[in-house]
């Protein structure tokens, strides 16, 4: 089975909208932050596409603002834009400003029939919009982790959000820390240790270990086209019906996706390019 069940979204930061929708996929625009005072600003000057999705991150929140003028300052861009949809990239604690914005967005937004996206921490105030649940792990097994949430809230209200790996991480890690591994860095471990390189389905992603003097034992665990293709599957068998691949990071493996959806359902993503 492959992922051709999945709506996919090209979360595309500033400058690169244009690039990313040459997929034919529908693109999130993370163009937009919520600022100072409760505001929505453009966080860079890039021209922007119509169509797509508005994305946005809170970088800029200070917690101050109303929520109600947040959530018509966003509703008017998406119709000033074409947008018809939004999604929060949103991290940290949720501030009050933040949950109440979501609440309001997901019951207008509801109502126009266009998606909201937003993290889990968000869950509470999500009822029609779809909770963004990363593909991330670093133990465990991403199908059993999307299980019990599906369990509670449907697969109809999940969203996969496609974040692709490249830690190190020393041995034994009691925290679960690694480090951060550029595409560059992991290049040169691999060709410094040549090591076997194996595949965990549970993980949905590759690891090898190695051995350094100076530093002990590793464990290196990473994505590629491969593994990404795997993530898509597992969601897809699953029910779960949209996937947000991260553009760039995700651009080598866009070929090999793009190709998997056209053999298994060659009209998968022509119907769904204004999502």
């Amino acid at each position: 089975m492959g992922d051709g069940g999945l709506s996919l979204l090209l979360l595309a930061p500033p400058g690169q909208g244009r690039e990313a929708a040459s997929f034919g996929l529908p693109v999130a625009h993370l163009a937009y932050r919520v600022g100072g005072g409760g505001h929505l600003f453009r966080s860079d000057l890039s021209p922007i596409p119509r169509g797509g999705f508005l994305a946005m991150d809170a970088a800029g929140c200070d917690g101050r603002g109303r929520s109600d003028t947040l959530a018509r300052e966003i509703l008017r861009e998406c119709d000033a834009r074409g947008f018809t949809g939004v999604l929060c990239d949103f991290e940290g604690p949720p501030l009050p400003l933040l949950t109440q914005t979501v609440a309001a967005l997901d019951e207008a937004l509801g109502r126009r029939g266009w998606p909201l996206l937003a993290p889990e921490p968000y869950a509470n105030f999500l009822s029609k919009g779809q909770l963004l649940i990363s593909s991330a792990l670093s133990g465990g097994s991403l199908r059993q982790r999307l299980s019990e949430v599906i369990q509670t809230r449907g697969a109809e209200g999940l969203a996969l959000a496609v974040e692709p790996v490249a830690y190190d991480f020393p041995l034994p890690s009691p925290d679960g820390q690694g480090r951060p591994l550029e595409p560059a860095d992991l290049q040169a471990l691999r060709q410094r240790w040549d090591p076997q390189i194996y595949f965990s389905d549970a993980l949905c992603a590759h690891y090898f270990t190695y051995m350094s003097r100076e530093s002990g034992g590793h464990f290196v665990l990473f994505d590629d086209a491969a593994s990404v293709r795997k993530k898509l599957r597992v969601a897809a068998q699953l029910g779960i019906r949209r996937a947000v691949l991260p553009y760039p990071q995700a651009a080598g493996a866009m070929e090999a996706i793009m190709a998997d959806r056209r053999r298994h359902n060659p009209n998968a993503d022509r119907s769904r390019r204004t999502e």
